[in-house]
């Protein structure tokens, strides 16, 4: 059997004042080409398919003929991550499923949705779904068995082991899969220390599981939530965060993206490869002089986040900056800076008085001849 992997869509992000459907739009319909050329046999997307959980009606749009596009060739199997609304996957999953696409929002009984059976020929497959689950959220079937007490990572564990146990005892003949969105304690987010999408929410150590997390019975486990593609740290079993699709900010950029490809078996050990994705605008930062900058034909079809290096502040960079740049970002000027002085004193001459506050607000000297219009309105003001 033939396994797709992706996960961390996202879909409906935006970038600053920038809309991305269309970079949205490219890079799942490059997903929807890999599963037709690949001839895959299920698809898995573990989580985040949308960027908000009240998500716009485009985005809405485009991953809902995403799925049934990717269904065209196989069934499709997505759990809800924390950007998704587990209400909304929940409210579409009986109406999607004619499709062949499985949507699971909450997390289930193992016996009761919460394992998918999918069957393509004469392979057969169970996939345990292990949607986001949320600090407060209790879970029913463990809170019946008194099982439901001790920190997140501890109840991650009793759920993994408890659709763990299921696979094994009606997984017979069939390759066993586990898919879920939480992060593992150890797993690397890259981005050279920049701020990054999946930072933002539900990334601290209380919602943080431990590699003992990952159980020992599936023969590939699909992860997401982890915008950087990697293994997951000590798990035992072949396990992979899939990465999104797009650099979705400024600590992505220069990540290569990529979906996963496994080929499973029943009782053996899965194989796995990547295939890298490529589609959608890039995201670039860069830094020097504004006519060295515009020089650069890379960052005209960017995303650009710009450092400008000057002699000091400099009026109307933003707008001068636009212009150069369609898809600018983020630019900011970068100059020598003295350091801040004291609280300003009322008893100040004028002049004195702006030339303290521009180098508190700028940390640079200002300009004599703006210190002279300065003057010059203060004039006027005096004789009015």
């Amino acid at each position: 059997m033939r396994i797709l992997h992706t996960a961390d869509w996202h879909v409906g992000k935006r970038l600053g004042r920038h809309d991305r459907m269309a970079d949205h739009a490219a890079v799942l319909g490059e997903v929807i080409e890999i599963a037709a050329a690949e001839d895959v046999d299920l698809t898995i997307v573990a989580g985040d398919l949308f960027d908000r959980t009240t998500a716009p009606v485009d985005a809405l749009r485009l991953v809902l003929d995403t799925l049934e596009r990717l269904a065209a060739h196989c069934p499709v199997v997505a759990i809800a991550g924390n950007h998704d609304s587990p209400e909304m996957l929940e409210l579409f999953a009986p109406l999607i499923r004619q499709h062949q696409v499985h949507l699971v929002g909450h997390i289930k009984r193992p016996g009761d949705g919460g394992v998918v059976e999918i069957k393509t020929g004469s392979e057969r497959a169970l996939v345990a779904c292990l949607p986001f689950l949320r600090e407060g959220k209790a879970v029913n079937f463990l809170k019946e068995a008194d099982q439901w007490y001790g920190a997140y990572a501890e109840r991650i564990d009793r759920l993994c082991r408890a659709y763990d146990d299921y696979l094994q005892d009606k997984g017979k003949g069939a390759v066993k899969l586990l898919t879920a969105h939480f992060a593992v304690h150890g797993v690397k987010l890259g981005g050279r220390g920049q701020p990054r999408g999946e930072r933002a929410l539900h990334l601290g150590e209380a919602y943080t599981a431990t590699e003992q997390a990952i159980p020992p019975g599936p023969q590939y486990v699909a992860m997401g939530h982890i915008h950087a593609p990697q293994p997951v740290p000590g798990a035992i079993v072949p396990a992979l965060y899939s990465g999104s699709l797009l650099e979705l900010d400024f600590g992505e950029s220069g990540e290569e993206k990529r979906v996963v490809l496994i080929e499973a078996q029943a009782g053996q050990r899965a194989e796995i490869r990547s295939i890298p994705v490529s589609r959608g605008r890039r995201l670039l930062r860069a830094r020097g002089r504004f006519e060295d900058l515009i020089e650069r034909p890379e960052l005209q079809n960017a995303f650009v986040d710009l450092i400008v290096e000057t002699d000091g502040p400099s009026p109307g960079l933003a707008d001068r900056a636009r212009d150069a740049f369609p898809h600018l970002v983020k630019v900011r000027a970068q100059y020598e800076r003295t350091a801040a002085e004291g609280p300003l004193r009322v008893d100040q001459p004028w002049d004195d008085l702006y030339r303290a506050y521009y180098r508190r607000a700028h940390e640079t000297e200002a300009p004599d001849e703006l210190v002279a219009a300065f003057a010059e309105i203060l004039d006027e003001v005096d004789d009015g």
